[in-house]
């Protein structure tokens, strides 16, 4: 499953230090523009309180969280649809990602430079989204140039391509974004194809102070950004960036009495990978027992075959039949045969669409 989650933002706005919190990758830092310029790449465990509890009522040898992609990408700057700043090497960037967690200044510092000389991040926000409408129009405008010629015939695909864009482009002329808008199923066959950056879908990341983290209702920025994010139906979270990479880099012990210090119940690291994780629409599902108790990561919508496949391709080529029960009836009823007789234990055939949570032993024959 590679998905990834690209984190962007203007320069000095705290990504690569969220970055090297979620990753522990090192990825440079430094107080002026483009001290990223080639994207970092890092795989983060999705924390998920779920493996600790099948692994007290199923034990197993071992336990192995699922995983995933953030990609780490340079600074826009205003132009970069233009070229400025490097911006077509950065647009082309987040082209290549799945999501969009975009990282906005919420702190004040003197001592950090930002690069349009005041915190504003309703202004820093739709910097970027304009470069990105901007670059996506430019797009948009060169395949309508292409595909108007061949619609004017018989081709059906191009009609029907033709009539996504006519829908896509006033949207973007008005300073919209993409994934506003409603597709049926073959529209968005072809919008996929398109790989507009607009058409990505966004988690705005409010980097608060420090001392805003016990309740970032306080910071005064991070509400103006939530309601930014509802009006596009985007999430928006609080993390103290700075502060979260110095948690990272304790030990259990010494994390705990930060995070009680703080007043805080668990990193916001936390929340952001599970959000972000949910925002490439993945899902979790488990193996448990023997050898290891073990999550997976399957897209949502996925049917029990093709869950099998993430395991191993001769589970998928002879799949039999799926045995399943949820997370929550093994957390209530303790064991499976107790699940069993609770009448929860269900076998699932070729069609079973998989459901997050979903305990599973597979049964194949290859």
């Amino acid at each position: 499953m590679s998905l990834t989650a690209g984190i962007v933002g203007l320069p000095n706005v705290g990504k690569s230090t969220l970055f090297n919190a979620i990753t522990n990758a090192g990825a440079e830092m430094a107080n002026y523009p483009f001290a990223t310029i080639d994207p970092n790449v890092g795989m983060v465990e999705v924390p998920d309180s779920r493996l600790a509890r099948i692994q007290e009522l199923i034990p197993a040898k071992k336990v192995v969280p699922t995983t995933f992609e953030f990609t780490d990408i340079a600074g826009i700057v205003k132009g970069a649809s233009k070229g400025e700043g490097l911006g077509n090497q950065f647009l082309e960037n987040i082209r290549q990602v799945d999501a969009i967690v975009h990282v906005v200044r919420a702190f004040d510092d003197d001592n950090i430079t930002h690069v349009s000389g005041k915190i504003d991040p309703i202004d820093d926000i739709e910097t970027i989204n304009l470069e990105l409408g901007l670059s996506d129009l430019d797009a948009v405008n060169k395949r309508l140039a292409k595909v108007e010629r061949a619609a004017k015939g018989s081709d059906k695909e191009a009609k029907a391509e033709l009539a996504v864009l006519e829908k896509i482009k006033p949207v973007l002329e008005n300073g919209g974004a993409v994934r506003t808008l409603d597709f049926d199923e073959e529209e968005q066959k072809i919008v996929k194809g398109l790989f507009l950056l607009t058409s990505k879908p966004v988690l705005y990341v409010a980097n608060i102070a420090e001392d805003d983290m016990a309740d970032p209702e306080n910071s005064k920025y991070f509400k103006t950004i939530k309601d930014y994010a509802a009006k596009e139906g985007a999430g928006a979270i609080a993390v103290a960036a700075e502060a979260e990479e110095e948690i990272a880099e304790l030990d259990d012990d010494e994390k705990a009495d930060f995070l009680e210090a703080e007043g805080v119940e668990e990193p916001g690291l936390n929340r952001l990978i599970r959000a972000s994780y949910h925002l490439l629409g993945l899902e979790t599902f488990f193996t448990a027992g023997g050898k290891e108790t073990r999550a997976w990561t399957y897209k949502a919508g996925t049917k029990a075959p093709q869950a099998a496949g993430i395991i191993h391709s001769d589970f998928e080529r002879g799949f039999i039949r799926a045995k399943v029960m949820a997370f929550d009836d093994l957390d209530k009823y303790k064991t499976e045969a107790a699940v069993k007789e609770a009448g929860k234990l269900r076998v699932e055939g070729k069609d079973y669409v998989m459901t997050d949570g979903d305990i599973v032993e597979f049964r194949f024959n290859v």
